[in-house]
């Protein structure tokens, strides 16, 4: 049975807009995989080192994927965009992020879902607000809720002027 799940996307170099874009087509491609929508491209500041701004973006899915199938998946998009992991909130071709897995929680050594920042994070929360509006954290609180208490300092939607 197919689940709805929320990926974030994330880039900075090498064409950030190109890279989300053609992301958001792979997503389609996976495996018992199917595109819902995906929300406008934002701009964001980076967190971390001194590095370009970020374009961020959010997918809604429906998978049949299991929660670990599926971030395998991801991980293996991001080699294919030649992301490099070495430096921590470093600069990277894609970031994918699996940040709602329909309304289960999930701790494994290798995957924490809802994503670990996903609530304090106004380039995860205003596009995630795009694409699944009535979306719930397993706790019960809503993105209405989360998106009260956070500003969008240091993000804008790509077309519009920096905030």
């Amino acid at each position: 049975m197919a689940i709805d799940v929320a990926i974030g996307l994330g880039s900075n170099l090498d064409d950030p807009v190109g890279q989300i874009e053609q992301a958001l087509g792979e997503l389609n491609q996976l495996p018992g995989t199917r595109l819902i929508n995906a929300s406008p491209l934002y701009g964001s500041k980076a967190v971390g080192p001194a590095q370009p701004d970020y374009v961020n973006a959010c997918a809604r899915l429906q998978t049949t994927l299991a929660p670990l199938a599926l971030l395998d998946a991801l991980q293996a998009l991001e080699q294919s965009h030649r992301r490099v992991r070495k430096i921590h909130w470093g600069p990277r071709t894609l970031d994918l992020d699996l940040l709602l897995y329909g309304d289960q929680r999930i701790n494994l050594p290798r995957l924490t879902v809802p994503h670990a920042f996903l609530t304090e994070r106004n380039f995860v929360l205003y596009p995630l607000a795009d694409v699944w509006p009535d979306a719930r954290l397993p706790d019960g609180r809503t993105l209405d809720s989360l998106l009260a208490v956070c500003t969008m300092e240091g993000l804008w939607r790509l077309g519009n002027e920096k905030e």
